[in-house]
């Protein structure tokens, strides 16, 4: 009778010290994944930050009227050719 509640708290003891190894395995996984993802977010952070600065850039009057006439051949008409119509 000893022997088998010695053999069955000895499989216990095996049992939860495998438990522990593996949960602690588990934890550094997703701790080194969610470095990656926060670093991966920071990144992008920064990127959007960019985007919106070229975004705010490229929506100045001045620089549409630049690409207007430089890459479109627009140009501002006379003030011979603009006809007010009244309503």
């Amino acid at each position: 009778m000893r022997l088998v509640v010695f053999s069955v708290l000895i499989l216990a003891t095996i049992g939860s010290a495998i438990g522990v190894v593996y949960t602690r395995h588990e934890h550094r996984q997703f701790f080194i994944q969610s470095s990656r993802l926060e670093r991966e977010r920071d990144e992008l952070d920064i990127e959007f930050g960019r985007l919106q600065l070229e975004q705010a850039t490229w929506a100045e009057t001045s620089r549409i009227e630049q690409v207007a006439a430089q890459q479109l051949g627009m140009k501002f008409p006379d003030s011979a050719d603009i006809v007010v119509i009244k309503p």
